[in-house]
């Protein structure tokens, strides 16, 4: 019955609502089509299917993360356990929402592709991993409650039909403000919102709000001497959420969200440093199958740009274009 429903709904959604995701719309059909309330294990030979979900192994997750996240001890630490305690809960009282904060190529994009991974076969391209692009999908003020009831539907219908959906909100800092509030009773601690429980998916909102506050901290540490990984969560995340429910640029300027304590971790992502964009570039030779070469490792971290200007402590791009970077070389 719950399948009927997520059709239903994925039926009566306007056209705009059908573009951003037309992978669950076809599922929900084909699932109808093909008989699978009748024959649900012969659908799921053919077909991704939410019970096929993999069984999150800690170990993995914690391996993933430490294989391929740099300069991110906080992140690190706060993802396997938020995660893996979530998923090994058989009856959580709210969902699971994670806010991740920091500058572009420090690694916010990644961990959630990571995460969705580690849940699913398909990753990000699961028919139960569905991607928000705030710029892409939300474009025009002026359509904002138009958006609100789309987003409320094309939630409802996808966790109607996969309990342990994935959401993940890029661009939260470019969203206008007010229109992730729409979400909040999906997020709150109900046992079920009309006929509907949400209290196995996972939220994500990745952002670049918050960035200059974690900047200020980590360059303080910086200046003092002492190790980044001596700063600790308490050192960042509640000065976060401030800064974050009164950044005007945000999507979470005054959200209910945060006034209402709904985001269960805020997640600092640490400006990256020389070091650790060495070892983004050898770790994406060694993708690529080519022999790790510390000579052009140096050259393509040396071309990249740091701050503060007389410093030069921290990548202003992070990771992002050292991959660009090495084609150069590679292709000498």
């Amino acid at each position: 019955m719950k399948l009927g429903r997520a059709v239903l709904a994925l039926l009566l959604v306007p056209c705009a609502v059908r573009a951003v995701e037309p992978i669950s719309l076809s599922l929900a059909l084909a699932g109808v089509l093909t008989g699978y309330i009748s024959y649900p294990r012969l659908y799921c030979l053919f077909a991704e299917c939410c019970g096929q979900r993999r069984s999150l192994s800690r170990e993995a997750l914690q391996k993933d993360l430490d294989n391929k996240l740099f300069g991110q001890h906080l992140a690190k630490k706060v993802i396997l356990n938020a995660v893996s305690g979530f998923l090994s809960n058989p009856k959580p009282k709210k969902p699971l929402t994670l806010s991740l904060h920091g500058w572009t190529g420090t690694g916010k994009n990644f961990v959630s592709k990571i995460i969705a991974e580690n849940i699913y076969e398909g990753g990000l391209n699961s028919d139960f991993v569905h991607l928000f692009v705030a710029t892409l999908h939300f474009p025009h003020a002026s359509n904002i409650t138009l958006y609100k009831d789309q987003l409320q539907m094309w939630i409802r219908g996808n966790v109607s039909a996969c309990a342990r959906s994935i959401f993940i909100f890029d661009e939260m800092d470019k969203m206008h403000a007010g229109l992730i509030d729409a979400i909040k009773p999906f997020l709150d601690y109900y046992d079920v919102v009309d006929e509907v429980s949400y209290q196995k998916a996972i939220f994500i909102f990745l952002s670049n709000a918050g960035a200059e506050r974690i900047t200020d901290v980590a360059l303080d540490f910086w200046r003092r001497g002492k190790q980044r990984e001596e700063i600790k969560l308490k050192d960042m995340e509640p000065a976060l959420a401030v800064s974050v429910f009164n950044n005007k640029n945000s999507g979470f300027w005054h959200s209910s969200l945060i006034d209402r304590n709904l985001i269960d971790y805020f997640v600092p992502f640490l400006p990256l440093e020389y070091k650790h964009l060495k070892m983004c570039i050898r770790v994406e030779m060694q993708s690529r199958g080519y022999e790790v070469d510390e000579d052009i490792i140096s050259k393509v971290a040396e071309e990249m740009t740091f701050f503060p200007k007389d410093e030069r402590v921290f990548s202003d791009k992070g990771c992002k274009t050292v991959f660009t970077k090495l084609d150069y070389y590679l292709d000498d």
